[in-house]
């Protein structure tokens, strides 16, 4: 790709299908019974041994409540964050927005213009950003993110496009502008999106960037597919709505170039077989 940078990778994912580990039991959660161990009905049953009454406090699972879901929860590791406070909201409707406990937006939907940002939002691989300082960086975020007491998580669709973007960030205070801004998808069982964000608040180091990576889709049919993702990486003690705007709007144009490309590829080559 003349376009930009690329990196090829190589990702067993089914474009129609959820990626789960191997050892998730790909089961809905109204179908995993509650189990229920109180220590008051033991200690009232006659003729139960010691050892048996000898039980902890009742316990209910699934264990799931608002900012902890399971599937979202595997979605999230997928992209390199694991949520370990148990606290990562998936916000893709305003309503979302109340049940973080978050406010609503007070403009919707939110035009942004991030022209002026665009050249703080360099693309790794080039000579403003080497993929190997992007990868450094990338990955000190996803970690931080890890460890951050709650994640907040807008999804939407790129304005005026149908390329999904997922955001995954530690600052509240950014989720309702973000929700506004982004056009609203329908929300289906998550699953890794085409353009990832990586906002990290709180930090000393500032930063960001953006990578387009050409990676390879394995199908239901068993057949791979070469397919662009785009990360998007903003770190600093306050992170800028603007800057964010700038990494989705750069990635979008990546992709869409990468796909405009492989048109044309292929259909050069179905020239030549005719």
């Amino acid at each position: 790709m003349n376009v930009h940078a690329i990196r090829t990778l190589v990702r067993g994912i089914a474009v129609k299908a959820n990626p789960s580990p191997s050892i998730f039991v790909p089961c809905s959660v109204s179908c995993l019974p509650n189990r229920l161990f109180s220590n008051e009905s033991l200690a009232t049953s006659p003729g139960l041994p010691e050892s048996v009454k000898r039980v902890g406090s009742a316990q209910a699972f699934p264990n799931e409540y608002p900012g902890q879901n399971y599937l979202f929860n595997w979605c999230l590791n997928a992209d390199g964050v694991t949520p370990l406070k148990k606290s990562a909201f998936r916000i893709a409707k305003p309503l979302d927005l109340k049940v973080a406990g978050l406010e609503l937006p007070k403009t919707s939907p939110l035009k942004v213009n991030a022209k002026s940002e665009r050249s703080y939002v360099p693309e790794a691989g080039s000579e403003a950003l080497s993929f190997d300082t992007f990868d450094e960086v990338m990955q000190r975020t996803k970690d931080l993110l890890s460890l951050s007491d709650s994640l907040y998580c807008p999804e939407g669709h790129a304005p005026s496009t149908r390329v999904g973007v997922r955001v995954i960030s530690n600052v509240g205070g950014l989720a309702p502008d973000l929700v506004a801004y982004l056009d609203r998808a329908p929300k289906r069982d998550p699953k890794s999106q085409p353009v990832t964000c990586y906002v990290l608040g709180g930090a000393e180091e500032e930063f960001s960037g953006y990578a387009i990576e050409e990676v390879e889709e394995l199908l239901e049919d068993g057949s791979r597919v070469a397919v662009s993702v785009a990360t998007v990486v903003v770190v600093g003690k306050v992170p800028d709505l603007k800057r964010v705007v700038a990494g989705i709007e750069l990635s979008v144009e990546g992709l869409e170039a990468d796909a405009a490309e492989r048109a044309d590829k292929k259909a050069e080559e179905e020239k030549g077989k005719e």
